[in-house]
């Protein structure tokens, strides 16, 4: 039975930071990918917060592939831009880093900016940074407006934030940021390691659910589908029951896929080929 189209899954592009754009989008080509999620990092594409190289030549070879950029994700975890920054100068480049971002993602020709809350520092107080983020994404949800972009939003891991890691944070980011074009991101490893499912989170936020990190995992790692603990066909079956149609992206960051991403994202594609 059918509980997929191919364009929604999402080849990604982390796995291959130790590849060229034209490596990876060739890949994407081979492993059987129609779209992708791009991921705004060294060496694929250059972006700051003053400035980003010319998208023209990138979606020129993004579009010469078949290939279509479903959502673009700018680097916010590895680097220092991020989404409750506390200095007022840090807080200020990081809004007009994403801004960028959320200017890339037009010249693409894709609809989606992934964000999260970013975290709050250890020697302060959680609402402080909570009020950080609300202002953050208020702002970025405002100017994203004039180009039509929605920004999806996922959970983070406990190790990785102290805002928004779980149903109820993501929830309550979502009341008071209060903005249409603020939607959801399922990250299936931060939902794992929570101990939510896809049921909880689809009755919670039906159709404000516009993509996902769609990996398996132990629940930790960010893994291909088969080296870990969840059930595709059961993962599938829930986002089907709920009319979800957004796209499944494949987040792989565990280094041991960075030597021979393609093998692994054939492994990968060959996992949801049973299903379309």
């Amino acid at each position: 039975m059918a509980l997929l189209d191919r364009t929604q899954v999402c080849g990604m592009n982390i796995h291959y930071m130790k590849y060229s754009l034209d490596y990876f989008l060739d890949a994407q080509q081979r492993a059987g990918f129609k779209s992708i999620e791009l991921w705004g990092g060294i060496p694929h594409i250059f972006m700051d917060a003053v400035s980003y190289e010319d998208t023209k030549q990138i979606a020129s070879k993004i579009h010469s592939r078949g290939l279509e950029v479903k959502v673009f994700t700018p680097e916010n975890c590895m680097y220092q831009y991020q989404f409750a920054a506390s200095k007022p100068m840090a807080f200020q480049k990081s809004m007009d880093y994403f801004k960028n971002g959320i200017r890339i993602a037009s010249e693409l020709g894709c609809k989606i900016m992934q964000c999260n809350s970013g975290w709050g520092y250890l020697d302060e107080t959680r609402e402080d940074a909570w009020k950080r983020c609300v202002e953050m994404l208020q702002n970025l949800c405002d100017f994203a407006k004039s180009y039509q972009i929605e920004l999806a939003m996922e959970s983070l891991r406990p190790e990785e934030s102290n805002l928004v890691f779980r149903l109820s944070d993501t929830k309550q980011m979502m009341d008071d940021v209060a903005q249409d074009n603020l939607k959801i991101l399922i990250d299936t490893t931060a939902m794992g390691v929570a101990g939510e499912t896809l049921e909880q989170w689809f009755q919670t936020f039906g159709d404000k659910i516009i993509h996902t990190h769609f990996v398996d995992g132990n629940p930790y790692g960010h893994l291909i589908w088969g080296d870990g603990c969840r059930n595709l066909e059961d993962d599938l079956t829930i986002c089907q029951k709920y009319g979800y149609t957004g796209g499944f992206g494949q987040e792989i960051t565990d280094q041991k896929y960075f030597k021979d991403p393609l093998s692994h994202d054939c492994r990968n594609m060959s996992m949801f080929e049973k299903y379309m």
